[in-house]
């Protein structure tokens, strides 16, 4: 039999946390794998268990003043289907998982699992997204880079929740997304890569790139996004070896029971030199002015 707690609200679950050392669960898909002892038997917890997944303080996501709140406890199948949900989150949502598991896995717990392989962490990322941390005394606002510190490691105390997630309402027209995996669906992603960019005139305003399962933590180099604005799509068309190259060193990939480290790495590199080859062909490019 497992120990747990069923609060009711958000108010007492603060309080639960404050007053006990507990282990969170919201949908449970990555947390009853980890704590998996075999066919049969159920899984070992070595504290109790507080039940948040069906809090509805949770669950709520709404655009305000140019920000899309979205609730934690949403599960993925919630936010497959909500029409404040950007495209490019569903379009990597929908290949996340099986329909039965999306019913169930929330994007909170993807983000504090803390993989480097969490499907939704490369567009939360590039989306500059800020958590909302709460325990029954304080509150804080915390940038996600700053958040994760490492694989399955994170700054949330024992007192505390993700009660918030918090991402500018900012569209691209240019957004390309692939995973790797051993097939389409129910695969672990070998790598990923999101770019996304914005074009006025022939000239990059916005740039964002982010791979995922590459590295400790999720790639992202704001110096080299910086690098790239103001500069005309055919310039960077013509330096997209240059600039891929300087991502080198970023991608440290390991070599596991999915793909080899070179594999990914090799792939990684491709992927972001292939994006910055179509910026060219991208909404908002026309004849190049002198």
């Amino acid at each position: 039999m497992v120990n747990g707690f069923r609060p009711r609200t958000l108010r007492e679950a603060l309080q639960i946390l404050s007053a006990n050392n507990c282990t969170v669960m919201a949908g449970g898909t990555d947390l009853m794998v980890q704590r998996a002892r075999g066919f049969s038997i159920r899984p070992d917890f070595d504290r109790p268990l507080v039940f948040i997944e069906p809090l509805e303080e949770l669950k709520h996501s709404v655009r305000e003043n140019g920000t899309l709140h979205l609730g934690p406890c949403m599960t993925l199948s919630d936010l497959l289907r909500h029409p404040a949900v950007p495209d490019p989150l569903k379009e990597i949502i929908g290949m996340m998982a099986s329909p039965p598991t999306r019913n169930m896995a929330t994007l909170g717990g993807n983000i504090c699992n803390a993989s480097p392989a969490g499907d939704t962490l490369p567009w939360l990322y590039a989306m500059n997204a800020k958590l909302k941390l709460q325990s029954a005394e304080k509150e804080r606002i915390v940038a996600i880079e700053d958040f994760i510190t490492g694989p399955k490691k994170t700054i949330l105390q024992s007192d505390e929740l993700l009660t918030g997630i918090l991402v500018p309402d900012t569209r691209f027209h240019l957004n390309r997304y692939r995973k790797l995996g051993q097939r389409k669906g129910m695969s672990l992603t070998k790598a990923s890569f999101l770019g996304m960019a914005e074009i006025s005139g022939n000239t990059v305003t916005d740039i964002r790139i982010a791979l995922g399962s590459v590295a400790p933590r999720i790639v992202r180099a704001a110096e080299i996004e910086r690098s790239m604005l103001g500069r005309y799509v055919g310039d960077i068309n013509a330096a997209a070896a240059v600039i891929t190259e300087r991502y080198q060193p970023l991608i440290t990939p390991i070599d596991d029971a999915r793909s080899t480290a070179m594999y990914r790495k090799k792939v990684s590199l491709d992927l972001i030199r292939q994006f910055l080859e179509t910026l060219s062909g991208s909404p908002g490019t026309g004849t190049k002015s002198e």
